[in-house]
Formats: C-alpha cells, sequence, structure tokens
C-alpha cells in the first residue's frame, strides 16, 4: 500500500509502557522509597531503559538498605511479582489501533524492550502478525538500541525509523542520532519522564496512543524528511 510518506520505513514501538501498561515505575518507586531511599529523576535516569545489571546496581546505591546489585534485582523482579497480582500487564489503550494504523500507511513495524521474548509472546502474540523482521527485539544487552534496531535488524538508516518510547533516555539517544521520536510517558504520579522529555527537547509527546494519528505521523515524516526532528533540542536530559 502506497502512503506517501518521504522518509519513514519503520516504526519501532517500545513494549513496556507503550504497547503495555507501565508496571515498572510504581515498583521501582516502591522499591526506593520503603527502604528509606528518595525517588527523584536521577533515579530514573539511572534505571529506566539500563540494561538490567547497571539498573540494579544503582537501585541498590540509592537505598540506605545495605544490598548488592543481584540482591536488588532479584528483590525488584519479586516485588513486580507481587505487584503484578493486584495489577496486571494489559494492552494500553489503542495499542494495537495503532500498530494496524502504521501498517496500513505503508510502514513496517516492530515491537522492543528490555525483558526476554517471552514476555511479547506471552501478551502481544496474539497479535504477532502485525510485526515485522522478528516481531521483537530484546535490547537488554545494547539499551536503548536504537542503533541496533534500525541498522543491525532491518538495514535502515536511522533517520527512516521512527521510534515511539516512554523514557527519555531514549528520547536522549533519539536526539544524538537525528532519529524521528514520539514520546509517551508514563502518567505515573511521581514520575519525571515528561519533565526530561521536555528538557532534552522531544517536539512530540503524547499522553494517548490515539493520539499518534495519521497526521502526526505524516507531520513527522516530513520533519525526518528535512532534517527538523530535533531543530533547537538540547543536548541531554538536564539532571533535576
Amino acid at each position: 500500500m502506497s502512503s506517501g510518506l518521504q522518509q519513514l520505513r519503520l516504526v519501532a514501538l517500545n513494549i513496556d509502557g507503550v504497547l503495555l501498561n507501565d508496571t515498572f515505575s510504581p515498583v521501582i518507586h516502591h522499591f526506593v522509597v520503603s527502604r528509606g531511599g528518595r525517588y527523584t529523576a536521577e533515579v530514573e535516569r539511572h534505571v529506566f531503559s539500563q540494561p538490567q545489571h547497571r539498573a540494579s546496581a544503582y537501585l541498590a546505591y540509592a537505598v540506605p538498605t545495605p544490598m548488592t546489585g543481584p540482591q536488588a534485582l532479584r528483590a525488584y523482579f519479586s516485588e513486580r511479582d507481587a505487584y503484578l497480582r493486584d495489577h496486571p500487564v494489559r494492552l494500553s489503550d489503542g495499542a494495537i489501533d495503532l500498530v494496524r494504523r502504521v501498517r496500513n500507511l505503508g510502514l513496517r513495524t516492530v515491537c522492543y524492550g528490555g525483558l526476554g521474548r517471552e514476555h511479547f509472546d506471552r501478551f502481544l502474540g496474539p497479535w504477532a502478525d502485525l510485526f515485522d523482521g522478528p516481531g521483537y527485539v530484546c535490547t537488554n544487552d545494547v539499551r536503548p538500541g536504537i542503533r541496533e534496531i534500525a541498522q543491525d535488524v532491518f538495514g535502515l538508516p536511522h533517520n527512516r525509523v521512527l521510534f515511539i518510547d516512554d523514557v527519555a533516555r531514549v528520547a536522549e539517544s533519539a536526539r544524538e542520532l537525528d532519529v524521528p521520536f514520539i514520546g509517551c510517558p508514563s502518567t505515573f504520579e511521581h514520575g519525571f519522564q515528561r519533565q526530561l522529555m521536555e528538557e532534552v527537547g522531544v517536539r512530540h509527546l503524547v499522553k494517548s496512543l490515539h493520539a499518534v494519528d495519521e497526521a502526526m505521523l505524516r507531520i513527522v515524516d516530513a520533519e525526518a524528511a528535512a532534517g527538523t526532528v530535533w531543530a533547537g533540542a538540547r543536548t541531554r536530559c538536564s539532571p533535576v
């Protein structure tokens, strides 16, 4: 199907926090404050979209309770399992509609995130045929994974791939590589991601996936073709 798009060829969609609800922020927040630590933007910067060994090492550092990184990682996943019993993982409102909307424009799609393939298979398996290539790319070892997904997996220049993510660190990497980006930060009441995305210069911030409509996708495509996606953006998220 011809889309009339000038630049974009692929849309990469983050799994947790975009296609699925955010089940990480509340657990990380509770992990820190329940142990007497302060939950700050710097905690999110050092934990979100980081390899698990780095994130857990910082969690151990951020709390007064003595623990190693591996201990923090085990405790975190144990607490997340408990959290999920009352707050299960679910599809975000409009998630599958967005994937279909992207595909109807003639673009390929792929999903990515820090957990293993089994996470994608469990929650998005029924819609796996809507995703191209490997369908899902685990980025835990290559965080944030923009270069690897664009070049290594799909053989595309960076500026032909649109990333939709909920984490400012991914936006920061996208800015450095001049990659098209739409931010969908969590609405978690104690979170800092929207603020950090604004500081890094994200031009397109949405509260709902329904807002990523054809008109927005065409605007981003035109900006990518003109090289103005990150015009005037700051070089990095400012520490808070």
